[in-house]
């Protein structure tokens, strides 16, 4: 049968097949799953029928274990349902799985399959999540890659509709999910004449319903629970046989041979893998190869996984099998082996094949990229006489000596493949692009196409690496390229970072490198390695200056689109003018954000396809000769062995050289402080440059810098003369004082948001090249390694007094612009000495918390934030049990010292300090120095002195940060924000309010307002945003705050100091604008859309302080003035919402209108709270 042919990835895929048979949908967003999600959410707003004839109703939950509930109760009362999740989001269904598979619903759950956080959070592919689900009852059915997940996804339904038993239908996280691939898509008559219709009304009739009424859900005793969870054994007995079934069926229907377990390879061979996932297409090719040579191997693919029928996996075993490999991806510490090596050993043993060895491996955990050669590699181990039993893929194991030695392996991807690579920055837009580009290539050739995408879970801001395919036969390969035809660098950092770009180059193959350099230029910055690589093996060099392009059109930083068409005018894999065209109807995906950005788009495809220069090669770099500069690190010693050993290694991309030793000090995830200051990156391509003769001294800059990366120092005499000669002064003193003023800023730690321009009042700032401020880079880091910091200016008094003092948290992961950072920085510069920080997964977690990489650093008293991240959805509790685990420490000393107070043993001295410790032992910035002044004067030769001496870090009062974004406090954390809150303790609750999931890519939360189109709500969210501020309010002794930097910086700072002074729980909402809101002219501009907002009513600004009713006074105060900007213009500046009225016109009008009468009433409550909670005269 013929198939329309598309070019999707395996989460497009899964959607597409799923949404036939599904009619209700109870969703919550989690990486890498979510596309699922929203793709069916999109498909509804449009009218996409099922094959019921009806469109999917979208129910997006507050957490994974809501949307399982939801999938519960919709399955009760009849409605075909279907889920989308991974990792702990699957983890937390389990409970509901049980109900599910208990009371034999049919519903289906589709997973890209995701590693499970342990020593640490990991976003990426691996088989942990689907693992932990083997005992709920559900059947799990496993696909390789995009097609057969368009293929057998439709079986999930078919048999799950047949056999009352719910499926889990998974696929490798990213490796699957994300890989695009030119796959056959289904005609959805063909999956309505395979279902069983009878099967789903007689689904319906077993239905709740009060005209049929049953009672569902019962408790039982122990005397009949056993017998009555037996009576399902025949529907799991049958299911093997169901699933074969309508396998069969869709291979009538596509030609194809699916079945249980498929067998691949050799009819008589001896050494066998078994194995589910990606990695059978990379055995695939081994074994193509293998088979040529003459060998005798084979693949044993595992598709049912639950039931495990051990008939059907004996009978496509050969018989002539020696050695089996069982490769499993995921680790069980403890266990004897993992759960498919257990599985294959004990069928053997069912059927009697007790002459077969078997060996176990562990591989791809958290997505590391199994290429060729580690097949080959365990081809090898089982050709030896004693392979080892136990052993582990594509790592080099020093500690326990499991790894296979892997060697270099020979090319076994098809013929005649087109491979490109392209190096760029998270954010930069090059990964949309390449997506683009091969869909162009997938939907307007007859070439099969396949794309994946490398990053790290930073996404914006870290490197992204892109892995297109091309040719004309079929395409598996799910590893990544390394020898390809073409090599794009979008970013010019790279080459003066010295990346290995070139080397995965093929000889006569095509480099291009994005810069504003000429000739001589870029041979002086490319490295000797580079050039040596370059002039032996015929590389074609060309440079391209998109930068400037792209600045001239107005796409800013945006260089992707004019380097898209570059690659297609010298890929030459269309003609060019076909190309171009083809790439314009993509452009208008832009039109969302406006059409002048269309337009801006389509003239950058027409400058990029011409703009490329050609680069002759010298001679004499065949000879380039390596220049030695050993770089050495100051620092303390665990820090700098951890960046030598693990940042910078990882900092480089050869993070998967580093053996299993580097980390035997790091084995329960424990990492250094401040890290990232050795980072040094380097990608911003403009950066500020200080007018000092202008300058007003005003801090502003510093005050809202996302990064840290532009500070005031106040210099003596001493610290000014000797400077660096680069260091700029200011012509005069800081007011009051002798001191120098300097404003300084790094360039190589800069990420180029120009939000430090748009705030100066006095345009002392402006953007340059980076290039021409790299010698400004000597007197940051002389400013912060020399100066000290003067207590004379160096306050939390002001704002500008605040920014005197050191942030410790600095050089973070996160986007140009982010709002997030600015408000965290500010907080550790308040507070960061004595913080405790418990941070909620999400955006907040994964700029504050990459491995050996920390943002966070210390004092010079090396003190600063300790930081935590557990999970999404126990941020709060996290944060409290931080609480009571230091309050139980310090309380005892609290009484130890009260003991010291009254004791006649005691000197003045002693019982002075003593007093003063517990005078002060509820204020954190006074009880600090009490601390201090008590752990010099306590003896140690005292017992109970030397008791408090051996735990004085738990002496002073900590301040206790709980850190996470509107998902988490708004959604999926709410209860234990709630409780938290409602406990009375002294904790303080920090909410990064984006409106949206920003970290997940975009979902709209319980945060999002009235009108905003995000993932899963695409027609536009038609409910008003919950006020989590008044929720908390209602207990009285919450101090409660919202507040907009942007829009009122001393409102900003009054507000934390207030927060963290208050004896009791606290909550501060913070306004954060983000790359997910689309904001006309970009990010540069988030601290202007803070004050927009503000001004046209959109956000309040207010504080509720309990404190300030023991003093008469009103509690409630109203920072923002009534509204005076333009609501309807605010909400157009934002693609967010302006993308409305292009989709969906008349609804947007509707919505709009809604959202501003609700803007306007919410002020007019606000004003209504102040006079409830004014005091009551006498």
């Amino acid at each position: 049968m013929a198939r329309k042919m598309k070019t999707m990835d395996g989460n497009n895929a899964a959607a597409y097949v799923s949404y036939a048979f599904t009619e209700v949908a109870g969703i919550y967003p989690i990486t890498p799953s979510s596309p699922m999600a929203d793709y069916v959410d999109q498909w509804s707003a449009q009218g996409m029928k099922n094959i019921f004839g009806t469109t999917v109703k979208v129910a997006e939950m507050q957490s994974e274990a809501g949307a399982a509930g939801t999938v519960h109760g919709s399955l009760a009362a009849g409605a075909l349902t279907t889920t989308y999740t991974a990792s702990q989001g699957l983890l937390l269904m389990i409970p509901n799985m049980y109900k599910i598979a208990g009371e034999l619903l049919p519903g289906v759950f589709h997973v890209s399959a995701r590693c499970v956080a342990s020593h640490a959070l990991n976003i990426f592919g691996d088989h942990s999540d689907v693992y932990a689900c083997r005992q709920t009852g559900f059947a799990m059915l496993a696909e390789t890659n995009p097609q057969e997940v368009m293929d057998i996804g439709a079986v999930a339904h078919l048999a799950a509709i047949e056999g009352r038993v719910p499926f889990i239908n998974f696929f490798d996280g990213f490796r699957t999910s994300h890989e695009i691939q030119k796959i056959a898509v289904w005609d959805y008559e063909d999956l309505k004449e395979m279902c069983d219709m009878d099967a789903v009304d007689a689904f319906r009739k077993r239905a709740l319903n009060p005209e049929r009424p049953v009672m569902r859900g019962s408790h039982e005793n122990g005397d009949i629970f056993f017998q009555h969870r037996e009576a399902c054994n025949k529907y799991y007995d049958a299911v093997p046989a169901i699933v074969e079934k309508y396998m069969n069926k869709v291979n009538e229907k596509l030609g194809t041979d699916y079945k249980l377990f498929n067998y691949y390879g050799a009819p008589d061979a001896e050494n066998v893998i078994v194995a589910m996932g990606s990695i059978c297409d990379v055995a695939e090719e081994v074994i193509d190869y293998l088979l040529a040579k003459g060998e005798k191997v084979g693949l044993l693919k595992v598709r049912l996984y639950r039931p495990f029928s051990v008939e059907k996996f004996a009978e496509e075993l050969p018989a002539t099998v020696k050695k089996l490999a069982v490769l499993d991806r995921t680790k069980e510490p403890g266990s004897i082996g993992e759960p498919l090596y257990l599985d294959v050993i004990a069928a053997l043993n069912a059927v009697g094949r007790k002459d077969i060895l078997v060996t176990g491996g562990r591989y791809g955990l958290g997505s590391k990229d199994t290429p060729p050669a580690s097949v080959f590699a365990v081809y090898d181990e089982l050709k030896k006489d004693a392979p080892k039993e136990h052993f582990t893929l594509g790592i080099n194991d020093d500690v326990t000596y499991l790894s296979l030695e892997e060697k270099e392996a020979p090319a076994t991807a098809a013929e005649g493949t087109t491979e490109c690579k392209f190096w760029g920055l998270g954010g930069d837009g090059t990964v949309g692009a390449n997506k683009d580009s091969i869909k162009i290539i997938g939907d307007h050739t007859d070439k099969y196409a396949q794309a994946y995408f490398q990053y790290d879970s930073k996404k914006t801001g870290g490197i992204t690496i892109s892995h297109l395919r091309f040719g004309d036969k079929p395409i598996k390969s799910p590893y990544y390229i390394n020898k390809a035809d073409f090599v794009a660098c979008h970013n010019p950092s790279y080459i003066e970072k010295g990346y290995r770009m070139v080397n995965d180059i093929k000889p006569g193959g095509v480099f291009l490198v994005n810069c504003q350099w000429d000739e001589k230029e870029l041979g002086e910055k490319l490295s000797a390695e580079a050039k040596r690589i370059i002039a032996k093996n015929n590389i074609q060099l060309y440079t391209i200056n998109a930068i400037d392009i792209a600045a001239g059109i107005g796409l800013g930083k945006r260089t992707n689109t004019v380097l898209q068409s570059a690659f297609f005018a010298l890929a030459k894999v269309l003609p060019v003018d076909e190309a171009i065209g083809y790439m314009k109807e993509k452009a208008q995906k832009f039109m969302k954000k406006g059409k002048e950005i269309v337009e801006m788009n389509e003239k950058a495809i027409d400058a990029g396809a011409t703009a490329f220069v050609k680069i002759n090669v010298p001679a004499e770099w065949a000879n380039a000769e390596d220049v030695e500069t050993p770089a050495t690190e100051n620092g303390p010693a665990k820090l700098v062995k951890m960046v030598d050993s693990i940042m910078k290694p990882v900092g480089h991309m050869d993070g998967d050289t580093l053996p299993v030793s580097v980390f035997e000090d790091h084995a329960d995830g424990t990492f250094e402080q401040g890290a990232s200051a050795y980072e040094k990156r380097g990608v911003a391509v403009m950066v500020p440059e200080w007018n000092e003769q202008t300058c007003a001294k005003c801090n502003k800059c510093a005050f809202v810098c996302p990064h840290a990366t532009i500070r005031p120092f106040a210099l003596n005499k001493e610290e000014a003369d000797n400077a660096p000669d680069v260091l700029k002064k200011a012509p005069k003193p800081i007011v009051k004082t002798d001191y120098t003023y300097t404003l300084a800023i790094s360039p190589m730690d800069c990420m180029g948001c120009g939000v430090c321009v748009g705030v100066c009042p006095t345009n002392s700032l402006k953007m340059v090249s980076r290039e021409s401020q790299d010698a400004q880079q000597a007197a940051f880091d002389y400013c912060v390694e020399t100066v000290s910091e003067k207590p004379e200016v160096a306050s939390s008094a002001n704002v500008i007094s605040s920014q005197y003092k050191k942030p410790l948290l600095e050089f973070s992961g996160s986007c140009a612009g982010c709002a997030e950072t600015s408000y965290a920085r500010l907080i550790t510069q308040l507070f960061g000495d004595r913080m405790y920080i418990s941070n909620a997964t999400g955006c907040s977690s994964i700029w504050g918390g990459p491995a050996a990489t920390s943002p966070y650093t210390v004092d010079k008293n090396g003190h600063g934030p300790a930081w935590a991240n557990s999970l999404f959805e126990d941020n709060a509790e996290h944060g409290f049990g931080m609480l009571l685990g230091q309050n139980a420490i310090r309380n005892s000393l609290i009484t130890k010292v009260e003991e010291i107070a009254s004791s006649d043993k005691a000197s003045d001295e002693v019982k002075a300090a003593a007093k003063n410790y517990l005078d002060t032992v509820n204020d954190g910035e006074k009880n600090a120095k009490a601390s201090e002044d008590l752990i010099a004067v306590l003896d140690g030769g005292c017992e109970l002195c030397k008791s408090i001496l051996d735990n004085k870090e738990y002496l002073a009062k900590k301040s206790v940060w709980v850190f996470g974004g509107d998902g988490w406090a708004y959604d999926i954390g709410f209860g234990g924000v709630d409780h938290v809150l409602a406990s009375g303790e002294d904790i303080n609750i920090m909410v990064f309010d984006t409106e949206v999931y920003s970290n997940t890519g975009g979902q709209a939360s319980k945060a999002s307002n009235i009108g905003q189109v995000a993932q899963f709500a695409a027609a536009g969210k038609s409910v008003a945003k919950k006020s989590l501020a008044e929720i908390a309010m209602s207990y009285g002794y919450v101090y409660v705050a919202q507040i907009a930097m942007g829009a009122d910086q001393n409102q900003t700072l009054k507000a934390l100091k207030e927060a963290e002074a208050y004896h009791g729980p606290s909550i501060v909402i913070a306004y954060a604008p983000c790359e997910m809101h689309s904001i006309k002219g970009g990010m540069v501009n988030c601290q202007a859309e803070m004050k927009r907002a503000v001004d046209c009513g959109y956000w309040n600004m207010f504080r509720y302080n309990p404190a300030l009713k023991a003093e008469g006074k009103n509690p409630f105060t109203i920072d923002s003035k009534p509204a005076t900007g333009n609501y309807r213009e605010f909400l157009m500046n934002e693609a967010r919402y302006s993308a409305l009225t292009r989709s969906f016109p008349e609804r947007a009008e509707k919505l709009f209108a809604l959202s501003e009468k609700t803007a306007a009433a919410r002020y007019e409550h606000l004003l209504r709270l102040k006079e409830l909670y004014a005091p009551k005269e006498d």
